[in-house]
């Protein structure tokens, strides 16, 4: 099951993947998370009621979105479950007739390309203000399992 009920979410589990195996949010605090959360459109996928999948979407629901923080939990990989979640974020009725979808990627880019996703055609024109170490000391960060 997919669902955009934030009640539903496991925000410890969102937190632990980001923060111990993302590689993109090392170290996030769990109140970061949380607000995180609280201020997205959020995609839980669920299997036995339990959250497989998640992924985040910052938008003004007009014109621009952000697609953020996506992940399929290791063991339930391969199984077209990060297709099915495009899916059902691109065919959102919120998020329709939008002029621009921004995501940053280094593992998935033959994910998002099905969806319409591109290298950036003018990267001269894009700023950015990085601040990679926000969340603190992500070389102690060390991979937990759960």
């Amino acid at each position: 099951m997919i669902s955009t009920d934030k009640k539903k979410l496991d925000i410890s589990l969102i937190h632990n993947f980001l923060t111990y195996k993302s590689g993109w949010s090392n170290g996030i605090s769990y109140e970061k998370v949380e607000k995180s959360v609280n201020n997205s459109l959020n995609f839980g996928i669920y299997f036995d009621k339990k959250l497989i999948g998640y992924a985040r979407i910052i938008s003004d629901f007009s014109t621009i979105a952000y697609l953020g923080d996506v992940f399929i939990l290791k063991e339930h990989r391969g199984l077209g479950l990060s297709k099915w979640l495009m899916e059902m974020i691109m065919e959102h009725k919120e998020l329709q007739d939008l002029r621009r979808w921004i995501l940053l990627t280094s593992t998935a880019e033959w994910l998002y390309e099905k969806y319409g996703f591109t290298k950036l055609s003018k990267p001269e024109i894009y700023m950015e203000k990085f601040s990679p170490n926000v969340y603190g000391h992500e070389e102690n960060i060390k991979p937990k399992t759960f």
